[in-house]
């Protein structure tokens, strides 16, 4: 016998049963049926509680969730499929958050279409890995070609680019290393500033006097993302907003006049067009302008208005954002994919470069010089899934059109709800929104009862979570406590707002009734 038929006889003998127990639950072209069972039983289990649920939620609080969970070893396993089905119901179908349900209207979670759940189970099953050619071939491509057609619908330019990215916050964060970037070479070159130089007057002392603009309404990922570049603590400036929440121009006009005047850099400003509280949307066109006056980074936050793009009542919403230095669109909010699925977009392709590292086993340089297309020459992220699978699924199952059909339902869904609180005298409502949030709060009556509004507000919130009827977020306007609608979903109908809006104001003149009973006892 061969050497080598020796050590694959010696191999096929220690091949013990354990590893051979363990490798049938790999997925191969010797498991297919398993594969089949397992998805189809999963399926099954899912359908059953989408069909049977009555509510977005079950109300169950933490405490009385989390033993089960803790409880559980997990060095023992079930060893059978339906019996950890069981398991999961008990542990998670059963009490998670439906957003699919009409009465979820708290956060920027929105039902999904089944041409992107098709794709989940694709790219889950090949699990390819966008990072490099070599680890993805066909999926690159895809990504790419949608990278290429969102920058299409944005109007960017033949130079444009991008990459998908976790979520709108990443997204945010890399335009903003981009823009920290090219702040730091042009002030270097203008101040004959050495590469790598540090100290006073070196790329230290640049850093600190950078500054990035964004509206009082803005995504917290500017702050956040301003902290993790190393920015000094008053880096991002805050502008004032109008009465619909949107950037005022001028108050940025001023603001940038005195950053020039301070012998500060304008860095970047960030538009937002769909903030989360109020979907409101700045005004571009003027910000575009001043941006390209004062040699700032023109980055448009829109995560939530991108949704917009493929609206075709609604597209001149987003009328400036082809002027953009970058653009971040979440299509796991407005394009109705599971998370995760998002995008940043960039005008000049050259700028993803302050993103790349060359790894010699990875993405060596010489695969830029034979034009091997490594996406992760343009991520901040290596291993990386192919979510891009899901939207292209779907705009070829379904088509752009209508899931802009979609994203126009809700926000027509808004405006209805927006009449409802305005006509309700038990409600005010903070602003109309240009996209499907609404910013409100319950008014307990006249009198000393009024100084109970905060508390009612808060404690409607809480009891409605707890029934699990439905789930409605919250917020702060002006140091005061507001209760908040998102609506992503299509089918909520306005008899489900106006059947919110009683519960809410149930639960709240019980907390005013309950303490204002308590009050007259203690007088």
């Amino acid at each position: 016998m061969s050497p080598q038929a020796t050590a694959v006889a010696t191999a096929r003998a220690i091949f013990s049963p354990a590893v051979e127990d363990a490798a049938r639950h790999l997925f191969n072209d010797r498991t297919l049926d398993r594969y089949r069972t397992s998805l189809s039983d999963g399926i099954d289990r899912i359908s059953d509680q989408i069909a049977a649920a009555t509510s977005p939620f079950t109300g169950i609080a933490p405490a009385d969730l989390a033993p089960g969970i803790t409880g559980i070893d997990l060095d023992r396993p079930l060893e059978d499929t339906t019996a950890a089905l069981d398991e999961l119901q008990d542990l998670y179908l059963r009490d998670a958050v439906y957003f699919h349900h009409p009465r979820y209207l708290a956060h920027l979670n929105c039902p999904v279409v089944i041409p992107a759940l098709l794709g989940e189970a694709v790219l889950s099953a090949i699990n390819s890995s966008l990072d490099t050619w070599d680890q993805s071939a066909g999926g690159t491509l895809i990504e790419r070609r949608l990278i290429d057609w969102t920058a299409e619908r944005i109007g960017l330019g033949p130079a444009a680019d991008g990459v998908f990215t976790s979520g709108g916050s990443q997204s945010n964060f890399q335009a903003l290393l981009l823009a920290r970037e090219e702040a730091l070479a042009k002030a270097a070159a203008a101040e004959s500033v050495p590469e790598h130089a540090s100290g006073h007057g070196g790329t230290r002392h640049i850093m600190d006097r950078l500054r990035i603009f964004v509206s009082e309404a803005g995504h917290f990922s500017v702050r956040k993302s301003a902290k993790m570049l190393g920015l000094s603590p008053e880096a991002v400036v805050t502008v004032e907003t109008d009465t619909r929440k949107r950037m005022r121009p001028q108050a940025l006009a001023w603001e940038l006049e005195q950053c020039r005047w301070a012998g500060f850099i304008p860095m970047a400003v960030v538009a937002t067009a769909g903030t989360t509280d109020f979907g409101s949307i700045d005004p571009l066109p003027a910000i575009a302008t001043l941006c390209a006056e004062s040699g700032a980074w023109f980055h448009v936050d829109a995560a939530y208005g991108c949704g917009l793009l493929v609206s075709r009542s609604r597209r001149a919403l987003l009328t400036g954002i082809e002027h953009a230095d970058s653009v971040t669109v979440d299509f796991h909010k407005a394009f109705f994919q599971p998370v995760s699925s998002s995008a940043l977009i960039v005008r000049d392709r050259a700028t993803l470069t302050h993103a790349t590292y060359h790894a010699d086993y990875l993405n060596p340089a010489r695969a830029v010089e034979q034009r091997i297309p490594n996406q992760v020459d343009k991520s901040i992220q290596t291993t990386r899934r192919f979510d891009a699978l899901k939207l292209w699924l779907t705009l070829r199952i379904m088509g752009p059109d209508a899931v802009g059909e979609l994203f126009d339902e809700v926000i027509d869904r808004a405006g209805q709800a927006w009449v409802l609180l305005t006509v309700d005298p038990r409600f005010e409502v903070v602003t109309r929104s240009q996209l499907s949030t609404l910013v409100f709060r319950y008014l307990p009556p006249e009198g000393p009862a009024r100084d109970l509004a905060d508390g009612a507000n808060l404690y409607a919130r809480q009891a409605l979570a707890a029934s699990g009827a439905a789930l409605v977020a919250a917020t702060k306007v002006g140091g005061r406590h507001y209760l908040k609608f998102t609506l992503l979903n299509p089918e909520t109908t306005v008899d489900d707002i106006a059947h919110v809006l009683d519960l809410i104001a149930g639960h709240a003149a019980e907390y005013v009734q309950a303490l204002s009973a308590a009050d007259a006892r203690r007088a």
